[in-house]
């Protein structure tokens, strides 16, 4: 019975120092960016898959969640944050369609298993990374307006980064589930 209690507890410890250091490498990979207008290019569509990938939706979508928490409370985890603002306000700009995105993203790409060829790896992974850019386009809209050509602001120049990408992640996957039976 002890032994149970101390693999429990050990679980919940080694699962808290995931989520927390996760919402920190992704707080990284949004600072690594090449500057768009109105939404930059970042590594975070890359490492939220990758979350998915590698720990499951529970545990992906609780860093995301305590990434997204970390910058609605003022933390400058974001892109563009602090130099365009912090906290709720830059939240609730033109990203915030792609960062709720990430949720939906990180909680797909947990439905990869090792068994699926490396076809359904790549489809699974663009699908996880199109609703990213469902919430992102449709919050885009709101927030600049439908009469800027929104599609193309908001997708069409960051398409061959996230096809290279999913084509990394593809390609990483099996590695990825070798690497995730050791944690």
């Amino acid at each position: 019975m002890e032994l149970i209690k101390q693999n429990t507890q050990s679980k919940i410890i080694k699962s808290l120092l995931i989520i927390f250091f996760g919402s920190i490498i992704l707080a990284i990979s949004a600072k690594i960016k090449i500057p768009f207008y109105p939404v930059p290019m970042t590594m975070q569509t890359f490492i939220v898959l990758f979350f998915g990938i590698s720990f499951g939706y529970k545990i992906a979508l609780a860093t995301v969640s305590l990434y997204l928490l970390e910058g609605i409370i003022g933390f400058p985890v974001f892109s563009n944050s602090p130099e365009r603002g912090v906290g709720l306000a830059y939240f609730t700009g033109p990203t915030m369609g792609y960062l709720i995105g990430f949720l939906s993203a990180c909680f797909l790409a947990s439905y990869i298993r090792i068994d699926n060829n490396h076809f359904v790896i790549f489809v699974k992974l663009v699908l996880s990374v199109l609703t990213i850019y469902i919430f992102g386009v449709l919050w885009l809209g709101v927030v600049i307006g439908w009469d800027k050509p929104v599609f193309e602001l908001g997708v069409m120049p960051f398409l061959l980064a996230e096809i290279f990408k999913v084509t990394l992640l593809t390609l990483l996957s099996k590695k990825i589930f070798k690497i995730r039976k050791l944690i």
